[in-house]
């Protein structure tokens, strides 16, 4: 049997998306002492490099050194990443929001991920909304939308 018979196998493109239900996961945490924009800088300048190759998306949000992330992709790259994020020492108090999963539709779906200023949020939040397809999607974005513009008590 010649080497010409054996199957090439190639590599999938970076970015492919290999199933077609995805998963994501909310989280938000408190950074550390310390913690500046160079480092957030820096987070998301690994991000851009690596999600593409694992699928993953999302958005992150800093401010009043709190980080809220978003992540979408499959559930075995999302949970391998968060496993990652959780041990950082960068910030402490990791608490999962929510998870979710046969998601058939990304909501950032061009962001390998993107920060976002706690200013702008709520009008990122209202983006994906309007550009949502699936139900599940839009009900649970409002609902996060909501929660930031009801006033703590």
């Amino acid at each position: 049997m010649s080497d010409q018979s054996i199957p090439i196998q190639h590599d999938e493109p970076q970015g492919a998306l290999r199933e077609s239900l995805l998963f994501n996961l909310v989280y938000c945490s408190q950074a550390r002492a310390g913690v500046e924009n160079a480092d957030v800088d820096a987070i998301i300048a690994t991000s851009r490099r690596r999600n593409p190759v694992l699928g993953i998306t999302g958005v992150l949000v800093f401010g009043g050194g709190v980080f809220f992330q978003w992540i979408e992709g499959p559930k075995a790259a999302v949970m391998d990443l968060v496993k990652l994020i959780e041990a950082d020492p960068r910030h402490e108090l990791f608490v999962i929001l929510s998870t979710d999963e046969e998601v058939r539709e990304r909501i950032f779906p061009t962001w390998d991920m993107e920060l976002v200023g706690i200013e702008n949020i709520q009008e990122v939040l209202q983006d994906a909304i309007d550009t949502a397809c699936e139900q599940k999607s839009i009900d649970a974005l409002q609902l996060l939308l909501d929660r930031l513009q009801t006033p703590s008590e």
